[in-house]
């Protein structure tokens, strides 16, 4: 029980008569009038506010909501008394998330109930939990405040930016891939799994015309083929320390995350399997699937991954995926790989290649860019320009090893991965080379 500010002010000015009753006694009677006036006051309030029921709470969040997006939090209160509630609210939130609009104070009527509203925004993924709520709620008269705390956990899974995602995906339902920058080529008679039959177009290869049509329809018909389904895509996630560096929105793991999510719903739609296995931190293995909610299921297994201070082992995640994937896939490794790193990454590609096909998807710091960019002027400037230009040096180097040993590589910033994964896995189903 608190004495509130209204309380400590009236007492306050008690002192005043007190004062003059000491040279004036007449005054004396009259302020101890006052006094016992204001503690009959206050132990009325005091006990009008012990006999107020703890107002009813329900917090309603989804269960579910994205990394980086504002979300919407309600608090439904319902007084059960017959006097007016006046109280403050706060909600204990995760610590990690940002709020908007949190601390608030209202005033409900008897025996009616009153939502309030404000927003957090998750900058991790992950499990969290909303532990409980504080009130602070006034007395009657207001000369008393009391604590309550209320003990109602949610628990909240924050999964990666799902809404973009959704956008990418609802793109590549309606067929504008190209709005993202992801190339769709036309290919006539290319692939290897048969589509349909059609009209000879010029430039068919004479191949494909279907002799046995062709006559039976007196002119030229063409087969078409599409490109091969049911292949498998496996994606080695690398969960190491370099994994954790911010750029832009989000970590690089953030960015591979939504890049691994988009392309499987891209792999599905044509017919393909996807699956992962996650590296330098927790160990994960999802074994190719494919399926019209494949993207969700992936949500729910990667969804709690995090980046660790782990150095990646690419050679030792490469015999795991070995005895784990028997049959030929598209191997893709999302990585930011490092001088120090890049035997060990050449060695586990040479062990990969000998029964699947990889790509490397190796991130670079957008920083690393904007020093290039950047006129240089000052005598710093150019020494900063000859280091980064000497380290994209080194890193071209290695790349062209890897490219030697049989990968692809794809060298990218993590703004940008999400397209250029999906043009890189498109350029590998228009060739064949699965």
């Amino acid at each position: 029980m608190i004495p509130s500010s209204r309380l400590i002010t009236a007492l306050f000015l008690l002192c005043t008569p007190a004062l003059l009753a000491i040279w004036y006694p007449a005054w004396a009677m009259p302020w101890k009038l006052l006094c016992a006036l204001l503690l009959v006051f206050a132990l009325l309030d005091l006990w009008r506010l012990r006999q107020l029921p703890i107002p009813e709470l329900v917090r309603h969040i989804r269960t579910s909501i994205p990394v980086g997006v504002w979300t919407d939090v309600e608090l439904r209160l319902r007084n059960r008394s017959e006097y007016v509630l006046n109280l403050a609210v706060h909600d204990h939130h995760p610590s990690d998330f940002s709020v908007q609009d949190q601390l608030q104070s209202i005033a409900i009527p008897p025996q009616r109930q009153t939502n309030l509203h404000y927003r957090v925004l998750p900058n991790r993924r992950g499990e969290r939990q909303f532990d409980g709520v504080d009130l602070l709620v006034h007395s009657p008269l207001g000369l008393w405040r009391q604590k309550y705390f209320i003990d109602h956990i949610t628990q909240v899974r924050v999964f990666p930016n799902f809404r973009e995602i959704a956008r990418y995906a609802l793109l590549a339902t309606d067929n504008h891939l190209s709005q993202m920058g992801v190339r769709r080529r036309q290919r006539r008679g290319e692939g290897s799994d048969f589509h349909q039959l059609r009209e000879y177009r010029t430039g068919d290869a004479m191949r494909q015309i279907d002799w046995k049509a062709s006559s039976r329809y007196r002119r030229l018909i063409s087969k078409e083929y599409q490109d091969e389904r049911d292949q498998q895509i496996v994606f080695m996630l690398d969960c190491g320390r370099h994994m954790r560096h911010e750029d832009g929105d989000g970590a690089h793991l953030d960015h591979a995350l939504n890049a691994m999510l988009l392309l499987s719903y891209v792999a599905d739609r044509q017919g393909d399997a996807v699956g992962f296995l996650s590296f330098a931190g927790e160990e994960r293995w999802q074994p190719p699937m494919k399926g019209g909610d494949v993207v969700r299921r992936l949500l729910d297994r990667t969804y709690d991954l995090d980046s660790t201070l782990h150095a990646a082992d690419y050679l030792a995640a490469a015999h795991k995926l070995i005895l784990l994937q028997q049959r030929r896939a598209l191997i893709i490794i999302l990585t930011n790989s490092r001088n120090e790193e890049r035997d060990d990454l050449l060695k586990a590609i040479s062990l990969l290649v000998r029964r699947h096909l990889v790509v490397i998807a190796d991130l670079h710091e957008a920083s690393l860019d904007a020093v290039i960019e950047h006129p240089v002027v000052d005598l710093q400037g150019a020494l900063r320009f000859q280091a980064v230009l000497g380290y994209l040096g080194q890193r071209k180097q290695a790349h062209e090893r890897f490219t030697h040993r049989g990968a692809l590589i794809i060298d990218s910033r993590p703004q940008q991965l999400p397209v250029n994964l999906v043009n890189a896995y498109l350029d590998v189903k228009a060739s064949g080379k699965l």
